[in-house]
């Protein structure tokens, strides 16, 4: 089962009468392009794009984490801040970038309630319930959460795929062990976990002891995106590839046999 959460290009109109900055700028928060990615690589798995905008809200947090300095609601909820969350990415992201403060006002604790319940929580109901169906099916599923990420200079080569299972919470080492494999067989860098671990929709729905799996891959954006950032690039093509490599990987570990009898 594959998932893009963060590719969303609908900003509804309560949003653009809200926010301070121009409204190319959220474009900041898009993996832009993984609906794309995912599209050309998929061939008739169960797939998940959200077309709703980050910035309206983001499906990879929390309920839980509202931001206190954005939220009226926050308040009433009495928990930790995640760094995220301090960095003003929480459940509706807050800043962006260079671009300083999203919203021109506060929001009330009733118009993020509502985002929540005519957004984030039909998307993980309509997630859990498929993984589950998958699950009884036969006997073992796994979810595929994309997403994409800046290019990163930490490393010699920079990782062009990170690979987040929550440090082994949300999915057997089997599976990223595949994953690993398929990304050095194409001659791509790869990396677990660091700096992407995984964010809410693994956590949330990875349950190895029941045969649930979820594993979260990030794309470096320099990978497949034109030198703008902007647009599939000259390296489309191999991430799609790459991608297609790993999902048939996973299904054959999954189901051994399963890409023969196709």
């Amino acid at each position: 089962m594959l998932a893009v959460p963060h590719a969303g290009r609908d900003y509804p109109q309560a949003l653009q009468s809200a926010i301070r900055v121009p409204l190319a700028a959220l474009k900041g928060l898009e993996d832009r392009c993984a609906d794309a990615l995912a599209l050309e690589a998929w061939r008739g798995e169960t797939l998940f794009i959200a077309h709703r905008a980050r910035a309206w809200i983001d499906l990879n947090r929390g309920e839980q984490e509202r931001d206190p300095k954005l939220d009226d609601g926050a308040g009433m909820l009495g928990v930790p801040l995640s760094a995220k969350l301090r960095s003003g990415l929480g459940l509706v992201p807050r800043r962006i970038g260079n671009s300083g403060d999203i919203w021109s006002r506060r929001l009330s604790s009733t118009e993020v309630t509502a985002r929540i319940t005519e957004d984030h929580r039909p998307y993980h109901a309509a997630l859990a319930d498929a993984l589950q169906a998958a699950r009884d099916r036969y006997g073992v599923a796994v979810l595929v959460d994309i997403h994409s990420m800046p290019p990163l200079a930490s490393a010699n080569p920079a990782p062009r795929l990170v690979i987040g299972d929550r440090f082994g919470k949300s999915a057997d080492a089997r599976f990223v062990a595949r994953i690993e494999e398929t990304a050095r067989a194409l001659h791509v860098p790869a990396a677990n976990n660091i700096p992407y671990a995984g964010g809410h929709t693994v956590e949330r729905h990875g349950d190895p002891r029941s045969g649930i799996h979820a594993v979260q891959l990030e794309f470096d954006r320099a990978f497949y995106l034109d030198p703008q950032l902007d647009r599939p690039g000259p390296g489309f093509a191999a991430a799609v590839r790459l991608l297609r490599a790993v999902l048939d990987a996973l299904l054959d570990e999954a189901i051994p046999g399963a890409l023969a009898a196709e």
